[in-house]
């Protein structure tokens, strides 16, 4: 595993964490103004552009059949993320008072457990299951079914075929009645992962940035991904955030790291970044509970709310990754194929 793609997962649910930490804390203390403040969305685009050239670049090359692609990353994905979706559920029935965004349903509940988009009874404007932060996992799971589906194509004809399908499904999303289904796999947010696959297959042609430019590429995608954050409407975010996005993951991947220490926490925080994906929204849902009833308005204070929801909800994610993770050992790199 390249050590940079390690660093992006980490940054990228850190960008996600302080995203809703910045909410929760706008409920926290309303007097905080934090619209300023609201960045780290866009750390859901950097994983699926990840996402797809992961998929790639672990595939390409090797013999692997629908059914075992599928087994795996049903194993990776499922036990977690039912445990999460079952524990808010439950919380919701007997507890509903302390979640903000989620009401127990069970047909919502079985949407959820089973990836399906469905309309968040707590908020119909919303395609959300019970786990508020899974619908990336709506998508995450749409597009392993479109890629375990075109893995026995020759390796030549699966990102065409890719690329057919994914037109397919959008154009039809926009032609049929309008539904959950068509709005939500309607939406070219899915183009994300075809460009990571796309910059798998040139990472595996060994097309990349001259490593002088890459450390350039990947400052000015980071900055361009904060500025169309800042300045352009989630609406827009396939090109606006994808974008930056794409070439952030280009320049990593292009990058030679080799010559650098690497950072052994930042490193394994990437390891955990699918628990600290899941498990966040408890973490903030406590902090919040907790700002109500503390003295003093201690945890109503911004900064150090913020910190604590970075470093408690890492904690918490590394704990879970420990305890549901099988012990592994895995090959750390740090440069492209020579």
């Amino acid at each position: 595993m390249l050590v940079q793609l390690q660093y992006l997962r980490a940054v990228a649910a850190l960008m996600v964490v302080y995203f809703h930490a910045i909410l929760q804390l706008a409920k926290v203390n309303p007097a905080v103004d934090a619209t300023a403040l609201v960045y780290g969305e866009t750390g859901v685009d950097i994983f699926f552009v990840l996402s797809g050239f992961v998929m790639w670049l672990t595939t390409s090359g090797r013999a692997m059949s629908p059914v075992d692609f599928a087994h795996r990353r049903i194993k990776r994905i499922v036990p977690l993320y039912w445990l999460a979706t079952l524990f808010s559920a439950a919380v919701a029935l007997v507890a509903p008072s302390l979640l903000k965004s989620t009401v127990f349903d069970l047909p919502h509940l079985i949407a959820s457990l089973f990836f399906l988009p469905w309309a968040n009874p707590a908020d119909p404007a919303t395609i959300t299951p019970v786990v508020v932060p899974g619908w990336t996992l709506n998508y995450e799971m749409f597009f392993y079914f479109v890629f375990a589906l075109l893995l026995p194509l020759r390796e030549v004809r699966r990102i065409p075929a890719m690329f057919a399908v994914f037109a397919v499904v959008l154009i039809a999303c926009r032609l049929l009645p309008d539904t959950t289904a068509t709005r939500f796999y309607g939406e070219p947010i899915i183009l994300e992962f075809l460009a990571g696959v796309v910059l798998g297959w040139l990472y595996g042609q060994k097309l990349l940035l001259p490593n002088r430019w890459a450390w350039a590429v990947l400052a000015l995608g980071f900055a361009f991904l904060f500025i169309n954050e800042a300045l352009m409407p989630p609406e827009s975010r396939f090109y606006a955030w994808g974008i930056p996005a794409i070439f952030i993951v280009y320049s990593a991947v292009s990058t030679d790291f080799s010559r650098l220490p690497i950072i052994g926490w930042l490193n394994y925080l990437g390891d955990c970044s699918y628990s600290i994906y899941i498990t966040h929204a408890f973490t903030l849902a406590f902090l919040r509970v907790a700002a109500d009833r503390l003295p003093f308005g201690i945890l109503q204070q911004p900064v150090l709310f913020i910190v604590l929801a970075l470093v408690l909800s890492s904690i918490g994610g590394v704990i879970i990754h420990e305890i549901t993770t099988p012990r592994r050992k895995v090959a750390v790199v740090s440069r492209p194929p020579a």
